[in-house]
């Protein structure tokens, strides 16, 4: 963890790689990460953990499957949500999108139980910043 503020423009700027989030800081026992994103990722369950996200810039989806059935939450940008623990989700970006996720150091971006993984998707608890 760096003791200078980061710029998230200037985080984001430092690499163009999709569905591969980067640690910008950490707050007490959790990354925020920031990542570029576009089109789907994987259904995935995070178990222990909520997973936060942030729309910094463009839209994000997030299919999520439910008690109630399976539904979509549509994320403009400026728009916050948070997936609760358990809940098998699916992000996907109609166009290209920045985000910051806030979740537990460690956890791994497609969750404790996944699809097979694409290989547009990094499977990483996070990567430093360059």
């Amino acid at each position: 963890m760096t003791t200078e503020p980061v710029s998230l423009a200037t985080a984001l700027a430092s690499f163009t790689q999709r569905w591969s989030p980067r640690i910008v800081t950490a707050v007490n026992d959790y990354d925020v990460r920031v990542a570029k994103v576009e089109g789907e990722h994987v259904w995935h369950v995070h178990d222990h953990t909520d997973e936060f996200f942030l729309v910094l810039d463009g839209e994000l989806h997030i299919a999520l499957r439910e008690a109630g059935g399976e539904r979509t939450v549509v994320l403009p940008r400026n728009s916050v949500y948070t997936v609760p623990r358990g809940t098998e989700h699916k992000p996907f970006a109609p166009v290209p999108t920045e985000i910051l996720v806030f979740e537990p150091t460690g956890t791994l971006s497609v969750g404790d139980r996944h699809d097979d993984v694409p290989d547009h998707v990094d499977a990483t608890t996070g990567h430093a910043l360059a």
